[in-house]
């Protein structure tokens, strides 16, 4: 039995990187043989950051696992703006590859 991925776009309310984040997230559900099933969770409050281990917005998670190597020892949870870093520098958005790593991981 095939388990379908679950993923999740954490975001706040006028965040200028959710729509790019949906953007990744589709693009990669649209690859042949992909199938996902995805939640954006609006994340309101500095007690709903602390409670759902926000990192910033947009966060990605696959199967409750955020797609940043690393990212599960962080305990910086905040109603803010994520930056990511990855080897092309600083971005608002995380690697398209962590996606695909965590994907193939299950």
């Amino acid at each position: 039995m095939t388990v379908t991925p679950q993923v999740e776009i954490l975001l706040f309310e006028g965040c200028p990187n959710a729509e790019p984040a949906r953007e990744l997230v589709e693009r990669v559900a649209g690859d042949p043989g992909i199938v996902l099933e995805i939640h954006v969770v609006e994340v309101a409050t500095p007690e709903a950051a602390d409670r759902t281990r926000f990192l910033g917005s947009p966060s990605i998670r696959v199967n409750g696992r955020d797609v940043e190597p690393g990212a599960e020892a962080r305990t910086d949870f905040t109603l803010s703006c994520r930056v990511y870093r990855a080897s092309s520098g600083l971005s608002g958005l995380p690697a398209e590859a962590w996606l695909r790593d965590m994907l193939r991981l299950g």
